[in-house]
């Protein structure tokens, strides 16, 4: 089994919503399968390449420019890259979609409250408290997709049901054989 083409799924949503879980999951159905993958996510790409960035609008946006760049290297390469990263504004997202080889966006739709619900890692405790400013979906925007490939509702869905849409979405795409 080999993937025929390198693609990029770009997973974008609020915090909480599921982005990482879900590519963690599809990462580890792909290479059982054989697939050249690999997974970008915020907590990774700033402890490495973007380790000297804040969280200013700025320092989002040279955030999501360089992994942008390394999602571009890598799917031109023929490898399946599965970023998962806010990305809250869409002019960045869309130029992803121009520069990237078969970018797919898909919208991890998740009620904020769900999210906030989960808060994996306290952070919507500590906005909420006051110790975190510009927080995504919160006191920073958020512009959700307007034509995204594919919307997954991480409220609504398990993650199994979730990464059998991911997963049947890329076979249908033809970007590899089952």
């Amino acid at each position: 089994m080999s993937v025929f083409d390198g693609f990029c799924l770009w997973f974008t949503g609020l915090s909480g919503s599921g982005k990482t879980t879900l590519a963690v999951a599809l990462e580890k159905k792909l290479r059982s399968l054989g697939l050249k993958v690999e997974r970008l996510d915020g907590d990774t790409i700033r402890t490495g390449l973007c380790n000297d960035l804040g969280f200013s609008k700025e320092d989002r946006e040279t955030n999501i420019a360089r992994a942008s760049f390394v999602a571009k290297l890598l799917a031109r390469n023929g490898v399946g890259v599965l970023a998962s990263f806010i990305s809250p504004y869409r002019a960045l997202r869309d130029k992803g979609r121009e520069e990237i080889h078969n970018f797919i966006e898909v919208y991890v739709k998740c009620p904020l409250e769900i999210c906030e619900s989960r808060d994996p890692k306290g952070l919507y405790k500590l906005v909420r408290e006051g110790k975190i400013e510009n927080f995504t979906g919160i006191s920073d925007p958020y512009e959700e997709p307007l034509n995204p490939h594919l919307i997954i509702d991480t409220g609504e869905r398990s993650i199994d049901r979730c990464v059998d849409q991911l997963y049947d979405f890329l076979i249908e795409e033809g970007l590899f054989n089952k």
